[in-house]
This record gives structure tokens, C-alpha cells and sequence, in this order.
């Protein structure tokens, strides 16, 4: 028996089995489910050698009920009744007979048997080329969790600044560069932080440190948050969103202690994002507010943007506004590259149009639409898009048709004319 299910049961039992066999593989040469599978949850830093398998946690994690009936005739697997564990009876006859059975296919996503096909010279080399790919282990929730776990545990001070923030692993955020169309202006700027994350040690030794400091300035839905987001997938770093709005006290007093908390908290959680919305909040002209503790709330927060770096410290600060003309010149100084969000020109909004369609049956033409949506902002665009699936699904139909865009359209724009009213 050679199906479909008999291959993913054996790619689990054979990756458990290479894995314990092969002290120079590390967790980032396992996909993350077999991570989940082998038990890792973050709480001891790894999966410990020998994993197990077993019917239950196959179960659990892979969804699969009844693997020792799938694999009973088998003659590569064992099966111990006590504990329902599942193992490899000769490993190198048992990896030939899968790779032979069609599981190069599962190699290319799984540098552990990647690296036994190399040591076994079966077919292409995949290992590098699947260990690049394979998501790190410290892009996961377990590992974020077990970080903060141990920052918490080191000061316990700081479980006031996990009040304020949002913390986001790389492998929970949706965004990613591949979906957002960006500037040319964005694209270098992303290139840059590139850059200096990628020489980071070089560029400490010589005490180049005012790097990895951005304010993202334009209106709301043209991409600010999106970009921050995505970067975490593009850095491998987890994010800490902020927004000034939700930091600052009743009693203004705490506002300075809790800005202070929340860059303190940004660094022993390095490397990461920390993303500060609404940065215009408290980051205003001064002059508009006699409020002794809200000023001394802005000095804080300049205070702290001056003693935070990329590559001193690996937090990588972007701000964002709404409200650049709220800022004042010392805010601005702080900050190594403005990067500007527009509302998407005809051409972007086409490329917009043509990423959020490609995955559905459509008869619409993005360029027509991108001609009739001028003044869209990106968020536009995606509403508009949701609002013609909900109204092809209302039809009990899979398929867009421009009579249901054409309802999210005019969505849009009367939500637009209701925002003009004064």
C-alpha cells in the first residue's frame, strides 16, 4: 500500500528516525509540523533526541486517525502496542523503498530527509535549498512564547511593558513581501535594512550605529502597517506593536515610565520589530501642549528613539503617522529614512487589483477597475474585492462577477462621501 496518507505517515516516522540518527541536524532541518509532532513547545529551547511517534500524536498534529492500520503491512515499520509507538525497522532500505515511492516530492520541503537522500546519493541535491526555505524555529509562537517566558522570569519589571503591546511571531503574521506592491523608494529602503542586518557585526566594529530608525508618513490604508508587518517574515523577527494612544495614562505621570518600559522591553526581546503607530499621539509640536507631563513624556520618547539601534542593539524601530504636520523637528531628526505611502497611482492599483483576484474565478478586468477606483486606497481595494466575493457567495456561486465588485465599489465610494462630511 503506497497512497497518499501511507506517504505522509512514513515521511513522519522516517524524519523521526534520520533525525535521531543524525547529531548534526538542529530543529530549523525539521518542518515545523514534525516540530509540533515531536514536542516541541517551546518550554525546553528544543526537541529532545530519541523523538517518538505515535498514533496519538499523529492524530493530533497531522489529523490522521488509525496510522498502524494504514501501515500494518508495511514491512519497514514497527509498531509497539504498548505507548501505540511507531518506528523504523532498518532505516536505509526503508528511506530507498520512499524515495522510490514518489518522497522526493516531501524532501524538497524537508531538509532532515533532504540531507539522508544526499547521504544516501539519491537523485538531486535538496538540502540547501530545503533548509533555505524551511521556516526557522524562531519564527514560531513556542519559541516567542518560551523567550518571553525567560525575559519575564530575568525582570520581572518589565510584565507591565507586555501590557502594552502586541507581541507577533514571524509565523503568525499574514503579511509578507510577495503580497504588497511597493514603491521603488519602500523596495530600497527594504534593501537597505537588508543590508545592514545582514553586516551587522561589521558595521558595530566600526561603531556605524544610526541605522534601522523609520517613519512611515501617509494616509490611512496605503500599506504603513502592512510593510512593518511584513517584515518580520522578511527579517525573521517577531514584532511589538504599540500604539501611543493605548500607553498613554489617565494619570500622564505613568506615560514616561511606560515608554521607557516598552524600549527597555524591545531589547531584551532582540532582535525585533518594535512598530509604533499613531507616533504623532504623543510625538507632537510641543508647543501646541503647556501639559508639563505630556512633555515630559515626548523628551522620554526621543530620549529612548536616540538610545535605541539595528545595530547596536537588533531592534529595528519603525514609526508611523497618519499626521506628519503633528510632528515636530526634533521628532523628525530622529529618524534615518521618511518613507512616504501614497494612495496607489492606475498602475498600482492594476498590480493591487491583479494579486487580490489571481486566486479566484473572475471575470473582471483589474485594469478597468484600477481606471474606476481612483482615490483607493489599497484597504480599499481589499474591501472592495470582499464585498464582491460575499456577493458572488450570496449567489451561491464561486465566481466574481463585475455586477458583484460593482457592489463594492459603490461601497466604497459612499463610505468615502459619508468621510467628507464636515
Amino acid at each position: 500500500m503506497s497512497g497518499e496518507p501511507v506517504l505522509q505517515l512514513f515521511e513522519a516516522i522516517l524524519t523521526a528516525e534520520v533525525y535521531n540518527q543524525t547529531p548534526c541536524l538542529d530543529m530549523n532541518d525539521l518542518p515545523p509540523v514534525y516540530r509540533k509532532l515531536f514536542g516541541f513547545n517551546g518550554d525546553t529551547g528544543e526537541v529532545k533526541r530519541p523523538v517518538v511517534v505515535s498514533e496519538g500524536a499523529i492524530q493530533r498534529v497531522l489529523g490522521i486517525a488509525g496510522a498502524h492500520e494504514h501501515l500494518k503491512n508495511n514491512p519497514f515499520i514497527g509498531y509497539e502496542e504498548f505507548g501505540q509507538r511507531l518506528s523504523i525497522s532498518a532505516l536505509e532500505p526503508a528511506a530507498r523503498w520512499f524515495f522510490k515511492m514518489g518522497g522526493e516530492k516531501y524532501a524538497v520541503k524537508n531538509p532532515t530527509l533532504a540531507c539522508f537522500m544526499e547521504t544516501l546519493k539519491i537523485g538531486p541535491s535538496l538540502y540547501a535549498a530545503s533548509r533555505e526555505k524551511n521556516p526557522p524555529v524562531e519564527d514560531s509562537r513556542p519559541y516567542l512564547d518560551s523567550k518571553l517566558g525567560g525575559v519575564l522570569k530575568q525582570d520581572g519589571a518589565l510584565k507591565d511593558a507586555l501590557d502594552l503591546v502586541i507581541v507577533s511571531a514571524p509565523d503568525e503574521i499574514e503579511q509578507s513581501l510577495d503580497t504588497l506592491v511597493c514603491t521603488s523608494a519602500q523596495k530600497e529602503t527594504i534593501a537597505k535594512i537588508r543590508t545592514a542586518v545582514r553586516y551587522q557585526e561589521y558595521l558595530r566594529d566600526r561603531r556605524i550605529y544610526e541605522l534601522g530608525k523609520l517613519l512611515f508618513v501617509g494616509p490611512p490604508g496605503t500599506g504603513k502597517t502592512s510593510l512593518a508587518l511584513a517584515l518580520s517574515h522578511e527579517l525573521h523577527m517577531p514584532v511589538l506593536e504599540v500604539r501611543l494612544s493605548m500607553i498613554t495614562s489617565q494619570y500622564l505621570g505613568e506615560t514616561s515610565k511606560n515608554i521607557d518600559r516598552i524600549f527597555q522591553f524591545a531589547k531584551k526581546m532582540a532582535p525585533c520589530i518594535l512598530f509604533i503607530d499613531e507616533f504623532d499621539f504623543v510625538a507632537k509640536s510641543r508647543v501646541t501642549d503647556d501639559h508639563g507631563a505630556m512633555k515630559r513624556a515626548v523628551n522620554m520618547l526621543l530620549k529612548n528613539i536616540d538610545r535605541v539601534s539595528l545595530v547596536r542593539d537588533q531592534v529595528l524601530l519603525i514609526g508611523a503617522t497618519n499626521h506628519p504636520q503633528l510632528l515636530d523637528e526634533a521628532a523628525w531628526r530622529r529618524f534615518d529614512d521618511i518613507i512616504e505611502f501614497t494612495l496607489p497611482d492606475e498602475s498600482v492599483r492594476r498590480d493591487i487589483l491583479k494579486g487580490l483576484l489571481s486566486q479566484f474565478e473572475c471575470e473582471c478586468d483589474p485594469g478597468k477597475l484600477a481606471a474606476e477606483t481612483e482615490g483607493f486606497s489599497g484597504a480599499d481595494l481589499r474591501v472592495m474585492v470582499k464585498e464582491g466575493v460575499l456577493a458572488s457567495l450570496a449567489r451561491d456561486s464561486s465566481r466574481i462577477e463585475s455586477q458583484d465588485v460593482e457592489k463594492g465599489l459603490t461601497l466604497i465610494r459612499n463610505r468615502n462621501a459619508i468621510r467628507q462630511i464636515r
